[in-house]
């Protein structure tokens, strides 16, 4: 009886340790490639507020936004990972001012990516007004109109929340980890956040699918402007990929529960982490990777800010040495 005993307390060390270094392994393969773009991402919005050409255009205005919002999601993203990596609860009210702040954030990366689509709808088909359009005044308005779109939405959240009877819990500390699953109070936050998701996802690909339409049909019928409208039609295109993983995120919550239904807890929690990787953390990533490799003077910034600091030492030392 007793070997019994023992073995069984072996197999459950065994499976504690296999999952703590599951969890070590996890938050080590997020951690890493999250921390490289966020400091990626930083060295991009401090080139875009550094030089007076990309303060003063509006696609850079708007990359800003996008980069900022997505900085935003990708840190408090992978805070809640490790926070649950680290099985510690928060309070409901902690959990959801995080939440909101990142749901705020998420909304606004498939806004911007509307207006950024059609800056270059503008830019392409009417390129004789695209200066008298798209001024600095109309780009912060718009930027303004994407935040107030999407706190709206927020707000409407919380007041959602509020029909919860928080009274009759006997503490304010959760049970379970803090994740948009566990403040997901009540039938009506989830049917509301279904048909938000809904006809978000479906205006935004209209909006983008209709600018590369007319941008296709402008480039047919001006054979000059084959070039940029090529460019244009590449970078929508783009825009339609980063759209569709943005919104990605729309599909997480039904996977996780038709996921948690059928398997058992430590293959949910595998699968769990999988999903963060591939629908939190890559898309964010993404929009680094697209404009510092294909815009040509971004490229030139960061290289400028990543390289030219370091290997312009040597050069000057080795001056001084031949003039000595």
């Amino acid at each position: 009886m007793s070997s019994v005993n023992q073995s069984v307390t072996n197999g459950t060390a065994g499976s504690q340790y296999q999952g703590l270094l599951e969890r070590a392994l996890f938050s080590t393969l997020t951690t890493v490639p999250c921390c490289a773009f966020l400091f990626i991402n930083g060295t991009m919005m401090f080139t875009l507020r550094s030089k007076a050409l990309f303060r003063d255009t509006s696609r850079y205005v708007l990359l800003f936004n996008l980069l900022f919002a997505d900085t935003v999601q990708m840190s408090l993203g992978q805070l809640l990972y490790l926070v649950a990596a680290c099985r510690t609860t928060l309070t409901y009210p902690v959990c959801g001012v995080v939440n909101m702040i990142a749901k705020l954030t998420n909304e606004v990366s498939p806004l911007t990516l509307v207006v950024m689509s059609l800056e270059r709808y503008v830019a392409v088909c009417f390129p004789l007004r695209h200066a008298a359009i798209i001024t600095a005044r109309n780009t912060a308005a718009a930027v303004a109109a994407v935040w107030a779109v999407s706190s709206l939405n927020v707000l409407t959240r919380v007041f959602l929340l509020l029909e919860f009877p928080f009274k009759e819990l006997d503490s304010l500390q959760m049970k379970d980890f803090c994740s948009e699953v566990s403040i997901m109070i009540g039938p009506r936050s989830n049917q509301y956040d279904r048909a938000y998701n809904c006809f978000l996802f479906v205006s935004a690909t209209v909006a983008i699918i209709s600018s590369y339409i007319g941008v296709v049909v402008a480039a047919r019928s001006a054979s000059s402007t084959d070039a940029s409208s090529r460019r244009a039609r590449n970078t929508l295109l783009l825009h339609l990929v980063q759209l569709g993983l943005s919104l990605s995120s729309t599909v997480y919550l039904p996977i996780l529960i038709a996921v948690s239904r059928t398997v058992a807890r430590l293959v949910f929690v595998r699968v769990q982490n999988v999903l963060y990787v591939c629908i939190f953390i890559f898309p964010r990533c993404l929009s680094s990777l697209i404009y510092g490799i294909r815009d040509h003077a971004i490229r030139l910034a960061l290289r400028h800010r990543l390289c030219c600091h370091q290997s312009r030492r040597p050069r000057a030392t080795k001056s001084v040495a031949r003039r000595t």
